[in-house]
């Protein structure tokens, strides 16, 4: 059965990011000239995903707007002449079937594994894409990546597959490291280890293909330091030898990067600058005269 549901995880208080946050969803700051949640969307409508459900902090409502109608907008650009300006939201926001709002109430642990318990109903019972929102993939074309993991989950008929990107060893002890039984089949990721007893320089990260098994397991998943972690219900996934938990590492080109922090979402806007053909040689001077 072919993926057609992705589930966005764009919760919490962004506290890194205030007092920018304090009226908007972090998903909302820009990448060059589009929100970040836009780019995520295009990553999915790219890959054949029509049916969204965006998961968000209780009672924000910003990104819900950003995605609904704005008729007074409409009608200004009308009279203007200046319809462009959308006509890359109106792309992808058009192909989306189906978009749904759910928030994170009280009612679910805080973590990064709450939103799928969240979309429950949402997913039917059926397999879905699950998206960390401030992780971006930086490539030539939206959602080539995604592609590749959902033909590998398809193909292999596998219960989770797992974005991957090799990290120097070094930087392991801030990220996580997969540990593989046999080729791309994961074994466990282990939070944080030193070089010295990392399995891997392959850190997991925000794209996922995942069966509806990891509902149940979710729902047996102990808390952790108060959260519910994704982590530790893939490492519970992938510890039953009857499910196939695969890895899919970011194509040669391509990259992931992440926009959690300040400093971090000013890399990925000069990233994405530095690729665009009319910005990226006007950027490339200005660095050159500030230097």
């Amino acid at each position: 059965m072919t993926i057609t549901k992705a589930v966005l995880a764009c919760g919490g208080w962004s506290t890194r990011f205030l007092p920018t946050t304090k009226s908007y969803a972090k998903q909302l700051l820009p990448v060059l000239e589009k929100p970040q949640i836009l780019y995520a969307l295009d990553e999915c409508v790219s890959s054949g995903i029509d049916e969204i459900c965006i998961i968000h902090r209780d009672k924000e409502l910003t990104i819900n707007q950003f995605l609904g109608p704005n008729a007074e907008l409409d009608e200004y650009l009308s009279v203007t002449n200046k319809q462009k300006y959308m006509d890359d939201y109106n792309r992808i926001v058009g192909q989306i079937k189906n978009l749904i709002f759910l928030p994170q109430t009280d009612n679910f642990p805080y973590g990064n594994g709450s939103p799928v318990l969240v979309a429950e109903q949402f997913i039917d019972r059926q397999p879905f894409a699950y998206f960390y929102a401030d992780d971006f993939i930086l490539e030539d074309k939206a959602g080539d990546y995604l592609t590749a993991i959902i033909n590998s989950f398809n193909s292999n008929s596998a219960d989770a597959v797992c974005a991957v990107q090799p990290t120097p060893m070094e930087e392991i002890h801030l990220y996580s490291s997969v540990k593989y039984s046999q080729g791309n089949r994961m074994e466990s990721v282990i939070e944080k280890p030193e070089a010295s007893v990392a399995p891997s320089n392959h850190v997991m990260f925000g794209r996922f293909a995942f069966s509806p098994k990891i509902i149940d397991i979710l729902k047996s998943t102990a808390t952790a330091r108060g959260e519910l972690w994704l982590t530790d219900a893939v490492n519970n996934l992938a510890s039953n030898p009857e499910n196939l938990v695969l890895t899919e590492s970011v194509p040669e080109g391509s990259r992931w990067m992440t926009t959690g922090d300040p400093l971090n979402w000013l890399k990925v806007n000069l990233a994405v600058a530095l690729k665009h053909p009319d910005v990226g040689p006007k950027i490339t001077q200005f660095i050159n005269e500030i230097k």
